[in-house]
């Protein structure tokens, strides 16, 4: 499988397109902006969840690990990625999730892509830190490969690090010989550590806090550069959560909606809508000059809007 991953891989990471994204909001200040289209990398493993599992299934193949656990929640993108890279790869898949039972359109993806779930409850979720909470899943599961929630990890970090590379090499499809700075929706900062180690310092890269302060993000991205070798590394995060993980408001729907009819790129109001809308603060607000160009890397998660379409189409209004 080593050969067909790095190859399908590959593939999947060179169909990521840059598009230019033209909006008032950035033409009144001067901003070019271009979206890296991770969510066109493949229909089922969208995103980032691709580079975060690569060096995972290879990882897998080369321990011979007959399967893949990991977490996540009812519409967690990493285990519909992980699912349905399982299939793919003929590797056995165990979800751990966060709650008790629920019927969702990823929950039915993944049952249908014959991943095997266990539902934790939230008690037994908020366990996953401690030391020995493996030990009894590997027990039931011997020789699985175990990924941590999120697809984290070095091992996921170093996934996304080619991700640079790729980007650079789409510049000239837009027209660009260069860029000013990197803008991503951040989650557990695995994404944006392995953009961080890719850049090496030549461009500074901006994390957009999908979920609260409080949810040690700051700490996992030292850690993960501090394995990479990395101490000081030029990086930025902004508070994106709007008061909590998952929550949006009218004001976020209505941007997304908006930022959808006119732009043409799809958002979701977990991760990347609340990514950009943060970026038209921060621009409105000053902190980007007239001739700044970014790149907004589209991470993808279009798959778990599903479940909260009626309610940002009844907020949007």
């Amino acid at each position: 499988m080593t050969s067909a991953a790095s190859d399908a891989f590959a593939l999947a990471a060179g169909a990521a397109p840059l598009q230019e994204l033209r909006l008032d909001w950035l033409t009144a200040h001067g901003i070019s902006l271009a979206v890296l289209r991770l969510d066109l990398v493949d229909p089922e493993l969208s995103g980032n969840k691709w580079f975060k599992l690569s060096q995972h299934l290879v990882a897998a193949h080369l321990n011979r690990a007959p399967g893949l656990i990991s977490l996540g929640g009812a519409h967690s993108n990493h285990l519909h990625a992980l699912a349905a890279a399982g299939r793919r790869f003929s590797l056995h898949t165990v979800g751990l999730l966060r709650g008790v039972a629920q019927d969702t359109p990823t929950v039915r993806d993944l049952q249908r892509f014959g991943m095997q779930l266990h539902w934790l409850g939230y008690g037994g979720y908020r366990a996953r830190h401690r030391a020995d909470f493996w030990e009894p899943w590997l027990q039931h599961y011997p020789e699985y490969r175990c990924i941590p929630e999120g697809g984290g990890g070095l091992a996921g970090a170093l996934g996304c690090v080619p991700l640079v590379a790729q980007l650079q090499a789409r510049l000239g499809d837009i027209g660009w010989t260069g860029y000013d700075a990197l803008w991503l929706a951040v989650g557990t900062g695995t994404t944006l550590a392995g953009l961080v180690i890719g850049e090496a310092g030549r461009h500074p890269v901006f994390g957009a806090l999908a979920g609260p302060p409080s949810h040690a993000v700051p700490a996992n991205l030292a850690r993960l550069l501090a394995e990479a070798g990395m101490a000081n590394a030029g990086y930025q995060l902004v508070d994106a959560s709007r008061d909590g993980f998952g929550r949006f408001d009218a004001e976020l729907a209505n941007f997304m909606l908006q930022t959808e009819r006119v732009g043409g790129v799809p958002l979701e109001p977990v991760y990347t809508a609340k990514a950009l809308l943060a970026l038209r603060l921060r621009i409105e607000a000053g902190d980007f000059s007239a001739g700044t160009r970014l790149i907004f890397v589209h991470t993808g998660g279009l798959q778990g809007r599903r479940a909260a379409e009626a309610q940002l189409q009844q907020l949007g209004g």
